[in-house]
């Protein structure tokens, strides 16, 4: 296995279980280190990068660490661990500022004249009730990994279960961008997905494969 994939899994999966075995002592790292809306009094700027890192549950964990074993690895085989990790980085920091600004707009629209908030029969305050507003989870970057795998391997074939027939990968992952948009804009009752998160990593992603891409090819047509 590729250095940059066997080590983010080691760190992902030491964060999960460090985070279960400290919250019985008290100290909750997903509150801590999982990103805050950036007007929430607990928002730091390092959050943007540590969430990444940090899972609400073990299936979530393990369909996300599932994709980056599946999907990381083969384009760290291709690009190198560098820039692999520079991609995967990239990915879950753009996931996390379109989750802010999502966030943001949503707060502007709602909430920006009140300040307090009854949440549960019991009203608190406005800043505490953004400190509820705490996103965690690898799925940012991991939303970018199937769309480099897509538009790296676009034809190759993908058995996607309940789908009775293969799949090309170009189209599993319009479908699942389709999907998130769709779930993002419904904003169903009681969903606690970042979908446009999700769209956020692959949105970034695919700024940065197309500047490298024209990046080769500025390079090729100067020196060859």
């Amino acid at each position: 296995m590729p250095a940059a994939t066997k080590h983010l899994l080691i760190v992902n999966v030491l964060a999960f279980f460090a985070s279960y075995v400290l919250q019985r002592y008290g100290v909750n790292l997903n509150e801590l280190f999982g990103l805050h809306f950036f007007l929430a009094p607990d928002f730091h700027f390092y959050q943007l990068f540590t969430y990444l890192f940090l899972h609400q549950s073990f299936p979530h964990l393990f369909f996300n660490m599932f994709a980056v074993w599946m999907f990381g690895r083969i384009l760290e085989q291709i690009w190198g661990s560098k820039r692999y990790l520079i991609y995967y980085v990239i990915c879950g920091v753009g996931a996390g500022l379109c989750q802010e600004l999502v966030q943001y707009i949503e707060f502007v629209s709602e909430f920006s004249a009140f300040s307090s908030v009854r949440m549960n029969d019991i009203v608190i305050s406005m800043g505490e009730y953004l400190n509820y507003w705490n996103t965690v989870g690898a799925s940012g970057a991991v939303y970018g990994i199937l769309l480099a795998f897509g538009m790296t391997f676009p034809n190759q074939e993908m058995f996607i279960f309940p789908l009775p027939m293969p799949i090309k990968a170009k189209y599993f992952v319009i479908g699942y961008a389709v999907i998130e948009l769709l779930e993002g804009i419904s904003n169903r009752p009681g969903d606690n997905i970042a979908h446009f998160a999700h769209l956020g990593g692959m949105l970034f992603g695919l700024i940065l494969i197309l500047y490298w891409r024209k990046k080769n090819r500025d390079y090729e047509r100067f020196y060859y």
